[in-house]
């Protein structure tokens, strides 16, 4: 596809792929606030729902790289419309699952399908617009990916409240069908120029990511090393990852991994650093609704709404920093990026069960703060001395790990939450006994001489308990922000040309 001015159709193009873009990023949010809803009616444990998050997020994350390859292959059109169909369909069946296993196979279809719809449809709004229009068009693209985090928390408690969790799924079906519709209508076809596979390096990193993510997500419901089949899982995820990082190493020609992108310092660290911002991301995203819904009885839609300042701060440091990234340093935006970040985690490790909402729109509206000043700096840093010819293969790698780090994260803050809360509650429950005063001034609810009033009791147990654990949680995902700010040093200051020509490339 040739840019010009002449383009038929663009502003119809600009729609649907823009639809398509929108229920992608709103996926990625939508499902938070409705998991304690679905772990009633799937009957799963407080850990095994996050699966629902975490295999679409792992999917994305596998078969995002593949999306040049395929676009070479069949088509950027095509492509397109084989994304939207399997996505709609895929959300289609999470909304008709009557299972966890059911859910989470049609979420790892999501990821599949979805994890192309983003960067295509900015490559289709680069294409179609003349040069003085491309920063118009990614200005359109750039608000599109902002509309997830920003409505998906309040549009998912609405419908979740007025009609029922499955709608989250449900609601994709008809701006599918729309947006098929649309792009196969008004969008020509176009083959970028064709590009190799390296299938082995593919299929061993996608076996190591998966298992790697089985062995996070059952680990703690199976003890750990105590089973064997996490004790397989591990073996399998290092197995695989060496045949990945030996075949890399030796392989002559392409490679699933080039080799190159590893001298580059400042796309190591830059890649590293990108980790960091998912587990601390996506991992406080899926602790908040579970926290507000099952502790604070917050109905799902308040909770909707109080987690939503989070993705407007992130639009507003955004906004922000796309002046600043030409004219400061950009390790001393991440550095207050950073810092902005670990202040709200610590926030909210002053939670408690009576305090109303201000705190969590306080700190979430801070820590979207924190992440704006990060994302646009993270990737302006890691690619601003990445040589041109390695764009093309960074950008999936950068957004592969910053994904892997997101999955993972969510893994081990509900790992930490569940045994956190077993030791805590083991530690009240303790002190409930008859020679403790303490008990006295208790509720005769709570009565602990019949068994009704155990029964309270434990449940308030339970509760405190919960908090106990959350409140670790913060704290640790804390310490682990400001762990990585030293190393923000190793990093090259860009020049500012470079600077200019990273800030373009994908976020």
């Amino acid at each position: 596809m040739v840019t010009t001015e002449k383009v038929p159709h663009r502003g119809m193009i600009t729609v649907v792929v823009m639809l398509a873009t929108i229920m992608q990023a709103l996926d990625t949010t939508i499902a938070n606030v409705a998991l304690p809803h679905m772990q009633g009616t799937l009957q799963a444990s407080q850990d095994q729902i996050t699966w629902v998050l975490t295999s679409y997020i792992v999917a994305s994350a596998i078969t995002l790289p593949l999306t040049g390859w395929m676009c070479a292959r069949w088509g950027r059109r095509r492509v397109f419309l084989v994304s939207v169909v399997g996505f709609t369909i895929a959300s289609a069946l999470c909304g008709l699952a009557g299972s966890l296993g059911g859910i989470v196979a049609a979420r790892l279809l999501q990821g599949v399908f979805g994890a192309a719809l983003v960067p295509l449809s900015q490559a289709v709004l680069l294409d179609i617009n003349p040069p003085h229009k491309v920063g118009q068009a990614m200005a359109i693209w750039g608000a599109g990916i902002m509309v997830g985090p920003i409505l998906g928390p309040m549009l998912g408690g609405w419908l979740t409240e007025s009609f029922d969790w499955r709608w989250v799924f449900f609601i994709n079906v008809p701006v599918g069908v729309f947006a098929w519709w649309g792009i196969a209508r008004y969008l020509p076809e176009s083959k970028p120029p064709s590009a190799r596979l390296d299938m082995f390096g593919f299929i061993t990193l996608s076996l190591a990511i998966g298992l790697l993510q089985m062995f996070l997500d059952r680990g703690e419901l199976l003890e750990w090393f105590d089973s064997w089949e996490i004790k397989l899982e591990a073996a399998g995820a290092l197995v695989a990852f060496a045949f990945f990082a030996v075949h890399t190493a030796t392989v002559q020609g392409v490679s699933f991994f080039d080799r190159e992108l590893l001298k580059d310092r400042n796309f190591v660290i830059g890649c590293t650093f990108g980790f960091v911002v998912g587990v601390v991301l996506y991992g406080t995203m899926a602790l908040l609704p579970t926290f507000l819904q099952s502790l604070m009885e917050y109905p799902v839609v308040h909770t909707g709404v109080v987690t939503a300042p989070r993705g407007i701060g992130t639009m507003i440091a955004m906004l922000l920093v796309g002046r600043l990234v030409q004219k400061v340093d950009v390790r001393i935006i991440m550095t207050c990026g950073f810092g902005i970040t670990a202040f709200a985690l610590w926030q909210m490790t002053h939670v408690t069960l009576q305090m109303d909402s201000r705190l969590v729109v306080l700190s979430g509206f801070i820590q979207g703060l924190g992440i704006g000043f990060t994302f646009v700096p993270l990737s302006t840093a890691a690619f601003a001395t990445l040589a041109p010819q390695l764009r093309n293969q960074g950008t999936p790698v950068f957004s592969l790990l910053r994904n892997i780090g997101g999955s993972v994260g969510i893994s081990i803050v509900q790992a930490l939450l569940t045994r956190g809360a077993a030791q805590a509650h083991a530690q009240i429950a303790s002190t409930v006994a008859p020679g403790n005063v303490g008990l006295l001034s208790l509720p005769p609810a709570m009565d602990i001489s019949t068994q009704a009033g155990l029964a309270v009791l434990n449940a308030e147990v339970t509760r405190q308990a919960f908090l106990v654990a959350y409140i670790d949680d913060f704290w640790i995902m804390m310490a682990l922000t400001l762990a990585a700010l030293p190393f923000l040093v190793a990093l090259r200051p860009p020049r500012r040309q470079a600077q200019a020509a990273a800030a373009e490339v994908p976020h």
